[in-house]
């Protein structure tokens, strides 16, 4: 237990610090590293690790689970007004579900769980990363704009240009070439290489977040409530599904550690995309990361709990 928790402050505080202090002093940096890691790093990264450990019924299995739990979670906080009156407004909503699975969750999976776990953390990640990449946008223009309701060919376009989803096509077509073999041995190591330097642009995040004028930490009931939903409530309610579903221990752990993951970038992203609600979005950026440095080794000693 101890060595495991050790093991994650190893590889991951350290980088966030760095980033961090790096943010600080050149806020500009994030954008020059964020954009050629999402388009080329993160599928990449992606590829390497389900090439390692193969494409199987897991995967679909937690990603359909997220997509699916998530949507449901926010068609039920729009319908019942208890909750409508908590988290009133889409980024609220998006803050509190969408974790921030591809840049920290795949790192703290291989921190604290066996490889074999792979196919249930991409997984998560990839129904996540597609909720929010879909519809995220959707919900915030529909806002601040209008109240169109997707077309297909804009739901199609987000599918494909996920990062999550572009791995995927890629180990596809290296099992189509049969090149999964070779292209696993080779990426392994630059895909890890890859999620160093996302942990990294998580620090530089909170580092622009610290220079910003406004007090981070001057937080509203709303702001409260969906930072208690990410890091407590989602993850509960996750490991209920988990039981329900009769996952064993380490399927279980791996899809309760990215449900309580901090709160993803991407919601940051497309709040300034569509200029709704930035502040709110950035203050919940923050905290859920900090915080997270605790809850996260206190999930993972509670999960070993029920073992």
């Amino acid at each position: 237990m101890i060595n495991t928790i050790y093991s994650l402050f190893i590889n991951i505080i350290p980088l966030l610090i760095f980033g961090f202090f790096l943010g600080k002093k050149n806020p500009k940096i994030s954008k020059y590293i964020a954009r050629p890691l999402i388009r080329f790093g993160i599928p990449l990264s992606v590829m390497g690790l389900l090439l390692k450990e193969g494409i199987d019924i897991n995967l679909i299995k937690s990603a359909f689970l997220a997509f699916s739990l998530i949507g449901f979670l926010i068609i039920t906080i729009n319908i019942f007004q208890i909750f409508k009156n908590k988290l009133s407004n889409y980024t609220l909503q998006l803050a509190g579900l969408i974790g921030n699975t591809s840049f920290l969750g795949i790192p703290i999976a291989i921190a604290l769980l066996p490889s074999t776990t792979i196919n249930f953390t991409i997984g998560f990640d990839l129904g996540t990363t597609l909720f929010a990449w879909i519809f995220g946008p959707f919900f915030l223009q529909g806002k601040s704009q209008n109240k169109n309701i997707p077309k297909i060919g804009g739901l199609l376009n987000a599918l494909i240009n996920s990062p999550a989803s572009r791995g995927i096509i890629g180990v596809l077509l290296a099992y189509l070439f049969n090149l999964d073999e070779t292209l696993g041995n080779y990426l392994w190591i630059p895909a890890r290489l890859v999620i160093g330097l996302a942990i990294i642009i998580v620090g530089t995040r909170l580092g622009i977040i610290t220079n910003q004028k406004s007090k981070i930490f001057d937080l509203n009931e709303e702001i409260k409530f969906s930072i208690l939903l990410k890091l407590f409530i989602f993850p509960f309610i996750v490991f209920l599904i988990s039981k329900f579903l009769n996952f064993d221990f380490y399927q279980s752990s791996a899809i309760i550690l990215q449900a309580g993951t901090p709160t993803a970038i991407s919601t940051i992203l497309m709040a300034e995309a569509y200029d709704v609600k930035q502040k709110i979005a950035s203050k919940i950026l923050f905290s859920t990361t900090i915080i997270s440095v605790f809850t996260i080794p206190l999930l993972h000693i509670l999960i070993k709990s029920f073992k």
